[in-house]
Order: structure tokens, then sequence, then C-alpha cells
């Protein structure tokens, strides 16, 4: 390798042959670290090709492709995945794990991962009471289930028992990003309709789900006890979405149920049984490193950070070396969903892990590490392409190109927001959820930061550094961080229904935006007669056309049509002998127009007013 100047820096140079592999959202300190040079110079090289970027922005594949070429460099992207796949086969971690990838001799038949779906009020939750007789309504806000739960029950199909995984996903539309998680991991889908109440925009979106994840769904039409209730609605309103009926001689499953009287659940178990013996290769390899995903998680005072994983192949032990997304650590317990401690999770088990370094986000890949150290290593790197990818994220939506409009126009605002919730799955999907609110480009949202647990002191301190609001969700600031940030003036709102928040921020910046003014016509005036005045100038004397001429108002001067003058002011209005403040349609009346005398008989005056316009 030769090292050329460019720009009168020397930097390392290729022979057009050697390949660089950078990930998709890469900088040039990235780039620079691939190639041994100083970014410093790259940015300097990328000058003198006529693109500005600074060391640490993330730059898009052509930037990296003209950067090469310079440079005698192949440069080739890669995707997270691949890098992740990179990155494991660097500590000898084989990713793959499905039935394609295991010896026919080693699989192993395996429970049924079901994902619960539907519109809100439909009657998920008490469904799922029914079906494991435990009540997670009870606690749940609004009656909307506010986190992902995943829970095991077992039942007899043709003489064997059977267990079933269900994973309970919230039904509120803000959660579509869990929903879509839950559909990722899930096998079949239940898709709850209620027959009182029929196909609506959130059931036909949980539908697009579950077979955009091309998982087989069963239909569940609940509340079939109400009055009103027509199941045969249901089937006919689904035919639409290619959901036809096995009566109808399609190949879904509907079972009308009623979660409420505990009616025709077992039929409801059975439906997915056989949909899953009958669709589905339900198999895994039990005698192999554990590899899953991370249901949920969250920060427990007195566990620390814990996760709900769902096994995918192998087998997940107490004392394994784990690592989920940018967490690590060691197995401490496993606890099933009734809290008793387990001491190894078979595929499709879903488990409580304690004993992780921190708290993953929900939908975080784990697998099982050979030992502590390369758990700890695997991780790190991690974190630090999550980095990455976040100041990526959190750059403001500008470039250099239309700085200048953005200047002229008057700066661009910004809404800065800290995150903290009691679950990291609520917290993303609100994340996600707030990120595609859309007030147009003068006003930028901006998600700082986001966390699990009770909101500290250092929240506040960022809060205060960067002008941010702080969102709690189920989780609140006590004790002196409460009077820390009331004396500070951090404003902290709490939320424990995540549209409540959504909506309220909304409106917060719509508040920001610059108001927009409509013009709203008062009435219009057609000159009669023009009276000479040595005091006042030429008096309009006008018969009012429509609505009502008021003195102060603005007005504007047409001729034969055309604007002669604009924003002339209504100084003077008289009735007869006696000055008034208004006159009506209809009514005659000597109008003074101030310093504009520029006035012929025909002239119509038109009045108006500017009134803020209602954002939408």
């Amino acid at each position: 390798m030769q090292a050329p100047t460019i720009g009168g820096v020397q930097v390392p140079r290729g022979d057009g042959t050697t390949i660089v592999q950078v990930r998709q959202g890469a900088s040039l300190t990235d780039f620079a670290d691939k190639i041994n040079a100083n970014p410093a110079s790259l940015v300097t090289v990328l000058f003198h090709l006529g693109e500005m970027a600074t060391a640490t922005q993330s730059l898009d594949e052509d930037t990296f492709k003209v950067l090469g070429s310079e440079l005698g460099y192949d440069i080739r992207m890669v995707s997270p995945e691949e890098e992740e796949k990179e990155l494991f086969d660097s500590f000898n971690i084989d990713l793959e794990f499905g039935v394609d990838s295991e010896d026919e001799d080693d699989l192993e038949a395996r429970p049924p991962v079901v994902t619960v779906m539907g519109h809100v009020d439909h009657g998920k939750t008490r469904l799922l009471d029914a079906i494991r007789n435990a009540n997670v309504q009870a606690g749940e806000a609004g009656g909307i289930t506010q986190h992902i739960g995943a829970y095991q029950i077992h039942r007899e199909h043709e003489g064997v028992d059977r267990p079933i995984t269900f994973i309970d996903t919230p039904g509120h539309e803000a959660f579509t990003a869990m929903r879509a998680r839950g559909a990722k991991v899930t096998d079949i889908a239940i898709l709850v309709v209620a027959a009182d109440d029929g196909v609506m925009p959130q059931t036909i979106e949980a539908l697009n789900h579950a077979q955009a994840a091309d998982v087989p769904i069963v239909v569940a039409v609940n509340k079939i006890d109400v009055e009103g209730a027509n199941p045969a609605k249901i089937r006919q309103q689904l035919t639409e979405y290619n959901l036809v009926a096995e009566e109808y001689g399609g190949e879904t499953m509907f079972v009308d149920v009623s979660a409420k009287q505990g009616q025709n659940i077992e039929e409801l178990l059975e439906a997915v049984l056989l949909t899953a013996d009958a669709a589905l290769d339900l198999r895994a390899n039990p005698d192999r490193d554990a590899r899953g995903v991370a249901i949920e998680a969250n920060l427990d005072k007195g566990r620390g950070a814990t996760a709900t994983v769902l096994i995918q192949s192998g087998t997940l032990r107490v004392g394994d070396a784990i690592v989920t997304g940018s967490s690590y650590g060691r197995v401490r317990a496993m606890l099933d969903e009734h809290g008793n401690q387990v001491p190894e999770a078979t595929p499709s088990r879903p488990v409580q892990v304690l004993g992780l370094s921190s708290v993953p986000r929900a939908g975080d890949t784990f697998v099982v590490a050979p030992d502590d150290r390369t758990a700890r290593q695997i991780a790190e790197k991690r974190e630090a392409a999550d980095r990455q990818a976040s100041l990526a994220k959190a750059r403001k939506r500008i470039s250099l190109e239309d700085l200048n409009q953005a200047l002229a126009a008057g700066k661009v605002d910004t809404l800065n927001l800290i995150l903290k919730g009691d679950v990291s799955g609520s917290v993303e999907a609100l994340e996600d959820a707030l990120l595609q609110i859309d007030v147009g480009d003068d006003v930028d949202l901006r998600i700082i930061d986001r966390g699990v647990g009770a909101i500290t002191m250092n929240n506040i301190n960022l809060a205060m550094a960067s002008n941010a609001i702080i969102i709690g969700f189920n989780v609140r600031a006590e004790g002196q961080n409460a009077d820390y940030a009331e004396r500070e003036g951090v404003e902290i709102r709490y939320y424990s229904v995540i549209y409540q928040a959504i909506e309220e921020i909304e409106a917060a910046l719509k508040g920001m935006l610059k108001p927009e003014f409509e013009e709203v016509e008062l009435g219009t005036a057609e000159i009669r007669e023009i009276f000479r005045s040595s005091k006042f100038g030429n008096i309009a004397g006008s018969i009012v056309r429509s609505g009502e001429i008021k003195r102060g108002s603005k007005a504007r001067i047409t001729r034969d049509g055309v604007v002669i003058a604009e924003n002339v002011e209504i100084a003077g209005l008289r009735r007869f002998k006696d000055d008034v403040t208004e006159v009506r349609e209809g009514y005659e009346c000597g109008i003074n127009l101030g310093s504009f005398n520029d006035l012929q008989l025909g002239d119509l005056i038109a009045t108006y007013e500017m009134r803020e316009k209602p954002r939408a």
C-alpha cells in the first residue's frame, strides 16, 4: 500500500481490487478504521470530491462508492443482518437454527406459538383469560393491554397432552410495532373479531401483519352471546380479505366463541392444533445451544434486569452465558408464567430470565455464548453499532442543501423528548408512534433518550441541558428526583395509556407551529357618489352590497374586477351626520379611506380580516 497525497493529506490507497465491507449507515470514522486512515484526512478527501460530511456523519452508499473509487477500494455495503452473522462467525457461533439447517434425526416436535390479534375492545384479553384462567385485564389501565406477555397452556388432543404457547400483544393501533414483532415469532395467529361489531380498521391492520408474516390464521368470532351478534356477517366480510371459512369451501377455520361465558374455548384450541398439524412443520433441535427472541424486558427493583424470552431452538439452562441485543449475562434463574423456577427451557417455551447486565429491547434475538467474556464482547460490539445507528437517526432532518431555505424561513423548531417506561416494548412502541406524527417540515420531533425504569437524576439533567420534556409511561420520578425536576423547571408528563401520550404530544407539536392565517371577507360596498372634503379628503358615498362594513377594518379596492389598492384602512364611517362603527347590508353610508383618494364611481370596496386557521 502506498500513501498518496490528496488535497494536501496522506491517505492509504488500495489497488482497485481491495474489498472493504462497511455497514449501512456507517460513517467516515468506521471506514477509516477499516483502512487504517485518519478520519480527518478522509473528510478532506471528500471535500475535494465536492461532498461535505463530518467524520461521525452517516453516509449513503453512493458517497462511499465515490470515495472508494478515488482511493482504490471496492466498497461493499452489508446489511445489519450480514454484519451480525459476520460478528457471530468470528466467535464461532452458528446462527442458523431453522428446520432446514438441522439434521432430520435431531429434530423433535415443538409446541405452536400463537399470537392473539384484533381490534381494541373486541375481547382479546378476556379470551386469553378464558384460555388460561388468569385475570390479566384487571391490572390494565383503560382495559387495554399495555405489555407483551407469553404464557403456555396444556390441552389433551387425540389422547396426547399438547402444550400451546400464547403471546399476548396489545390491541391499540399505536402498538403496531409490537404487534408486528409478535407476528414475527409466531406460528399461528388468532384473529379476534366481535360478532356484534364486525371488521374494524385495526382488525384489517392485524390481518395485514399476520399475512405479511406468512402465518396461518384462525378466526375467533367473539361475543356471540351479545344481542345483535351476527357471526355469518363476519365470515362474509372477511372473504374480502382472502379469509374464506371452511364451510364456504375455503381453508380458514372460524370458531364462534364467547370469552365472557367461556363458550367454545376448547373448540378454538382444537382448531389451533389442527391448523398447526395440517399447515406447519413445527420441529426444532433441543440438543444444541439455545436461540430465541426477547418478547419483553423490564427493570425489577428486587431482581434487576429481567427479560421474557421465547426459545426457538435448543435448550436454555440455568448457568448459560447469554447475549441479547446489547445486554449480556449468565442465567441466574428462570421463571415460568406462574413465577415458579425452572431448571431448563425447551423450544417454544417462554421463560423469564434473571441475571442480565441491562434491559434488552423487546424483539432482540438472544443466543447462548461459550462463556461470559465472549458474551460481553458481542454485546459491546452490538452496542457500538446501535449507538451509531441511533446517532444517524437522531440527526436533524435538514441537509446542507436546504439550510439556506430553512434559515430564510426562520429556524426549524424542535421538540426534544426523553422517554421512560416500565417495559422496553412499551417504550419502543411509544417511540415508533411518536416519530410517525407528521405536522409538516416546520417542526421537528427528536427523541434524545429512551430507557426502562424510574425517572432518574441523569434523565432530569439531560432534559435541563437540552430543553427536553420527559415522558413517564407507567413510571414516575420520586422523592428528591421529583423535587429536583420541579425546582429546575423540567416538565415531566405521566401517562398510563399510550394514545393519550400520542394525542398530547401531537397537540404540543401543533402548538409550536407558527400560526396560519386565512382571509375572511366581512362585507362589500359599491361607490355611488364621491364627495370632496377639505378636512377629510374624498368621501365615498356607498351602498353596502353584502355583509357589513366596519370602521377600522382593512379594505381592498377593485375597479372592473381589477385590484387597484390593497391594505387600505376604513378610517371613518358615517350615516347621515352621525359617526358609526358598522353599517349593514342594504344601507347607505359615507366611507373615508384615509389618505387613499383615487376613487371612481362604481369602484367596489371589500373589507376583510385575517383570522388564525385551526390546525387539522
